[in-house]
């Protein structure tokens, strides 16, 4: 599919989390001729399936759906590779004439892909274990800070909380003498050839907050715990990325007997709903991003995103 000038065109459905992202993306790919490929960072490792909510494959539609399970447990998966790997596959898309449908909530993911990652310093096994040393002894919000006295972009972008990431920005600073933003300011697009059209989801609190709370219930239901205690018999350790994720780490911690399911069940939903304001702040500061009001299974939210899949076409 391209514009009325010969651009190929890509559609991204993104936003948060339980706003029904998937069901919007296989109504598209049904009625328009795509395939669908992946964007959220858990849900490429094998054998994470309920708590990424997966859809499942006979619930596809015939539908091609890429960049799920390509990852073992074990293995680190970038932002970088995923750049790689799905401007790939989004070009293999277009050449077969259909629509790439980019769907996912790793906002960090989805900027690789449309905006570009510089190509930055390989990791500092020495370094990184001296910034470790800094945030056990002074605590990981000392990192925060010293990032944001050099790089107060990336410090305003970073949760305070998240050491990973806080690393890895004043990692590239140390290595480099460039900031982050600096290094994303002179980056480019792997598909900066195509005409990206990319739509969010956004419900109400007291929607959300439902949505969030029915799909906790039925991931229990569906057997999440017992995925994680198959996941463990398999041999993937305890300290593996993916079991760091949300749900998956709140439901590990359950099984460690740090607390029952029921404070488990609420304490996931907390932090879902905790998770779905950063995804919020972090889409609407990307560019061209065209928001839509309902749940992605709303018929009414499929057709407002044909419109403007006709519009685009157009161009």
């Amino acid at each position: 599919m391209r514009t009325a000038d010969g651009r190929p065109l890509l559609l991204a459905v993104v936003g948060p989390t339980a706003t029904g992202k998937s069901a919007l993306a296989l109504w598209v790919a049904t009625q328009s001729g795509g395939e669908i490929v992946n964007c959220d960072s858990t849900a490429v490792y094998r054998g994470f399936d309920i708590g990424t909510d997966k859809v499942p494959v006979p619930e596809r539609c015939g539908i091609p759906h890429h960049l799920i399970d390509v990852a073992d447990p074990t293995e680190i998966y970038t932002a970088a590779r995923y750049s790689r790997d799905a401007s790939r596959v989004v070009r293999e898309i277009t050449a077969r004439d259909r629509l790439p449908v980019v769907v996912g909530g790793t906002g960090l993911y989805f900027r690789a892909l449309t905006r570009g990652l510089f190509p930055g310093p390989g990791r500092d096994p020495v370094l990184r274990a001296r910034l470790g040393r800094v945030a056990r002894r002074r605590g990981v919000d000392a990192l925060h800070r010293w990032l944001g006295r050099h790089d107060p972009d990336s410090a305003r972008r970073i949760q305070v909380r998240d050491e990973k990431r806080l690393i890895r920005a004043l990692e590239v600073f140390l290595l480099t003498g460039r900031t982050l933003t600096d290094h994303f300011a002179s980056t480019r697009s792997p598909i900066d050839d195509y005409a990206v059209v990319t739509v969010g989801l956004q419900l109400s609190g007291d929607e959300l907050q439902a949505r969030i709370a029915r799909r906790v219930d039925q991931q229990f239901a569906d057997g999440l715990l017992d995925e994680i205690r198959g996941l463990m018999a398999a041999g993937v350790p305890p300290d593996a990325g993916p079991l760091g994720g949300l749900v998956y780490r709140q439901a590990m911690e359950h099984l460690r007997g740090e607390r029952d399911e029921a404070a488990t069940r609420e304490l996931i939903v907390r932090e879902n709903r905790r998770y779905a304001r950063r995804q919020l702040i972090w889409f609407r500061k990307e560019p061209n991003l065209q928001w839509l009001s309902g749940p992605g299974e709303r018929l009414e939210t499929c057709q407002a995103v044909s419109r403007i899949l006709d519009v685009a076409r157009h161009l």
